[in-house]
């Protein structure tokens, strides 16, 4: 069993809390994501990404990758997710097109497989996974975002990216186009790493050095989640934040 906390915030200046996440820790599993649209339809889309997830897991068990090892388990894994997420964004884009009100909704995600002696990354768009490694923080994530991008093409500095004006224009979604491409990735995990799952309403508001500080205390999973949520409220909170951790032990 994975040792894992977690922390949901509306934060300080939004109306509702349009993120959702998902925990399976019987199968080393954990998901955040961030929705997008009017009239809560972002609320709807990030909740129907989680659920959607979970009914795949229920319906094709994982237990398959078993068999395998290295690089075939790794591609299995790739499709798997893969597969996993085209029908999680079939079902989003077929109820918006069955209710106007929700026309145009979306959501992040970012997911994250522990299993064994390695952790595998599923994303799109800006929620993010990070390691914690020797009180050393790294994204393994990249944003799907208009400003990286622009960071990417070395017309723009991270620090200036977090103050541009379309820094919240998303390139990637579930929900937003037919046939989707999300990221996959693999890391080996050693003991003692920590993952961070969150949505934008985390690293929008603190550095990554700031996010590490928090991260290096020891103690309890959820207090950790929730120290970090208070610090992202402590700098204006202008987004819903969700944060999930969990150790390697």
């Amino acid at each position: 069993m994975v040792n894992f906390g977690f922390r949901t915030d509306i934060g300080k200046e939004r109306g509702g809390n349009e993120d959702a996440l998902l925990l399976l820790p019987k199968y080393g599993i954990f998901a955040v994501a961030d929705g997008v649209g009017g009239q809560n339809s972002g609320e709807v889309a990030s909740r129907k990404a989680m659920s959607g997830v979970e009914n795949f897991l229920a319906a094709n068990p994982l237990s398959a990758a078993s068999e395998l090892s290295g690089r075939y388990r790794e591609n299995w894994l790739n499709g798997y997710f893969a597969r996993c997420l085209q029908k999680v964004n079939a079902e989003i884009m077929s109820a918006a097109a069955a209710h106007p009100e929700m026309e145009m909704m979306a959501t992040t995600i970012v997911l994250a497989y522990l299993d064994m002696e390695s952790v595998y990354i599923v994303n799109m768009g800006d929620s993010r996974a990070y390691i914690l490694r020797s009180g050393l923080l790294t994204q393994l994530t990249e944003d799907h975002t208009y400003v990286n991008k622009l960071i990417s093409a070395g017309t723009l500095t991270k620090s200036e990216a977090r103050m541009h004006p379309q820094k919240n224009i998303i390139t990637k979604a579930l929900g937003s186009v037919r046939n989707i491409e999300p990221d996959f990735c693999r890391f080996d995990l050693e003991p003692g790493d920590r993952i961070l799952l969150c949505t934008d309403g985390l690293h929008g508001e603190l550095s990554d050095e700031e996010i590490a500080e928090i991260l290096r205390q020891d103690g309890d999973l959820n207090e950790i989640s929730r120290k970090l949520v208070n610090a992202a409220n402590a700098k204006g909170g202008h987004d819903n934040i969700t944060v999930v951790l969990a150790d390697n032990r």
